[in-house]
């Protein structure tokens, strides 16, 4: 038990000294302007070197990996068809995919979808 106990000591020590370690060196001593300027050939910037983000493509990409982690759930039941009773894997299938027929509705409704804006 004691060996257990200083085993952990000994690797929240360690881990301790190594964060110590990284945060210390890892700070920028001298802050100068020129380094934390874009660089564009030796010339000064003309604009802003951030492009701005396009929130509705963001919020595309959300709708897609929702849709995308629902569909990875609905592929199992292709698997489990000759396993189980048909009578509830039509009724969970039909009820997952009513969610999701629901979701996308939605989505359309409140105009997430239209790139026409």
């Amino acid at each position: 038990m004691v060996i257990i106990i200083s085993i952990i000591l000994l690797t929240i020590l360690l881990a301790t000294i190594v964060m110590m370690l990284a945060s210390l060196l890892s700070k920028k001593m001298i802050i100068d302007r020129e380094k934390s300027s874009p660089y564009e050939c030796g010339f000064d910037p003309k604009g802003s070197a951030r492009l701005p983000f396009s929130l509705r493509f963001f919020l595309i990409a959300v709708i897609f990996l929702i849709f995308d982690v629902e569909i990875t759930l609905l592929l199992p039941l292709a698997s489990i068809i000759h396993i189980t009773n048909i009578y509830s894997w039509l009724i969970t299938g039909s009820i997952f995919l009513f969610i999701l027929l629901f979701g996308l509705y939605y989505e359309w409704y409140q105009g997430a979808l239209d790139w026409s804006d």
